[in-house]
């Protein structure tokens, strides 16, 4: 099983996400909850149109860390 990072951010009307290892594969929501649902479904919509098209599927390389500052 393989985990790709997905970023999510709140807009005016919802949820929106995107998978900075896939690019061109996003969602929306209205909710985390829906917004990280629908993610995985695109995802995996996503990596069977690259294996149809015979391309290969990247492995994930993407993390994610806070930076702290001084407020």
């Amino acid at each position: 099983m393989k985990k790709y990072l997905i970023v999510i951010e709140k807009t005016a009307s919802g949820f929106s996400a995107y998978s900075p290892d896939l690019p061109g594969c996003i969602s929306t929501g209205n909710s985390q909850g829906e917004v990280e649902e629908n993610m995985r479904e695109a995802i995996a919509f996503h990596l069977d149109g690259l294996r149809e098209d015979g391309q290969p599927v990247p492995e994930p390389q993407s993390y994610s860390a806070y930076v702290e500052l001084p407020a």
